[in-house]
């Protein structure tokens, strides 16, 4: 019987010497400017397959001194960008036949950067956790013994579960691997005790049926102090303000996506440590359906729901917690205790009196207290589902 996994990445700081990072570094650029050059004759031979690519390319890469497992993933590295190119505007994410976006993917070959991540298998690259080093090919010959940095659990995870190739990349002159581990899922728990109704939004990034709230003030007040940041920058246009807008770009991604990881192992933790499961809302496309005030929507274009939503969901799987997702509706106007829906419900943003019972609640926790009530009609009519037929 086969195990399902949870693919989760583990990133590693790499803590080379001098020469170590010399030579790490001009590997790293070496294998991103020859991708480069891959990439300019597969658009000029039309994007051939990746035999008929490597039958072009593959002789030349050898000779610029690249490894044959390098050239190997040089090659293969072109080929799966320009397919995801393809899938990209196939789905219509870079517009309409004929947009300025679309055209100017679609006018000239892809483009690497150089400090731009390379993949390493196990031929190139290996792991020696006891002494926390690893031996790496680079263009001036195998480097061994170079040491990295991670926590205990990250380490525990990459001995235990890490699986095929390893990301080098390049972050403001420090260099990082990211290993995939393969993380075996935990059996679901088919007879939850209930649901824990997870309703997500903008004042208060997550707001659970057990009472508890994840306010965005934090995070927004931070959002709003890098905005006024980035215009002063973009408004110099030096190439050191560039720069320095790259950096803080990361470092806000960084710091929502922290927030992110702690607001879903504690609502996960919760769900596990009380036998419930936990039932999202779908928010597929919600961007394209509301409609907001300009001064609203970049609040709503930088809200990382979808981000918290996975990691719930990945946190939950590996701990084996039901999840479902419900459709929102109504969430926010229907009340939870006798079920009226009407829009004037919901007085203001965070306050919900029903017109019918006269319940008060605060809107957030009267909307998670509908979602969790979804869920689990949600999970009871799958499980009837999922009964065999009465022969």
């Amino acid at each position: 019987m086969s195990v399902t996994c949870v693919k989760v990445v583990v990133q590693v700081k790499l803590l080379p010497d001098a020469v170590q990072a010399s030579a790490i570094g001009a590997t790293l650029h070496a294998v991103n400017d020859r991708a480069n050059w891959v990439s300019a004759v597969a658009f000029e031979h039309g994007v051939p397959r990746e035999y008929e690519l490597r039958k072009h390319t593959y002789a030349e890469l050898k000779a610029a001194g690249l490894g044959a497992q390098a050239a190997q993933h040089t090659i293969k590295r072109v080929r799966d960008a320009y397919t995801t190119l393809w899938a990209n505007i196939r789905a219509g994410n870079l517009g309409r036949p004929g947009s300025k976006r679309r055209t100017k993917a679609e006018s000239k070959p892809i483009t690497f950067r150089p400090e731009a991540a390379h993949p390493f298998d196990d031929r190139c690259l290996s792991w020696q956790y006891d002494a926390q080093t690893v031996s790496i090919w680079s263009m001036a010959g195998r480097l061994k013994t170079v040491r990295f940095a991670c926590s205990a659990e990250a380490l525990k995870m990459l001995r235990e579960y890490r699986r095929g190739e390893s990301d080098l990349v390049e972050r403001d002159g420090v260099f990082y691997l990211v290993a995939v581990c393969e993380v075996p899922e935990a059996p679901v728990n088919e007879n939850p005790s209930g649901f824990i109704g997870v309703d997500l939004g903008i004042v208060n990034i997550a707001t659970t049926s057990t009472g508890y709230r994840a306010a965005g003030r934090g995070l927004n007040r931070h959002r709003k102090r890098q905005t006024k940041l980035r215009r002063k920058l973009q408004a110099k246009g030096t190439k050191s303000a560039k720069r320095r807008l790259k950096q803080r770009a990361r470092k806000e991604a960084r710091h929502a996506a922290n927030i992110n990881h702690i607001i879903s192992k504690k609502i996960v933790t919760t769900a596990e440590r009380t036998g419930r499961g936990i039932a999202l809302e779908d928010l597929t496309g919600i961007r394209d359906r509301v409609r907001l005030r300009k001064d609203q929507r970049t609040q709503l274009h930088t809200w990382g729901f979808r981000q918290l939503g996975s990691f719930i969901e990945y946190k939950a799987r590996r701990a084996g917690v039901p999840l479902v997702y419900v459709y929102p509706a109504y969430t926010s106007q229907q009340c939870s205790e006798c079920g009226y829906t009407d829009r004037k419900n919901r007085v203001d943003q965070a306050t919900f009196a029903c017109r019918a019972c006269g319940l008060i609640l605060h809107a957030d926790d009267n909307a998670s207290h509908n979602i969790d009530r979804k869920g689990e009609a949600v999970w009871t009519a799958g499980r009837e589902s999922r009964v065999p037929a009465t022969p």
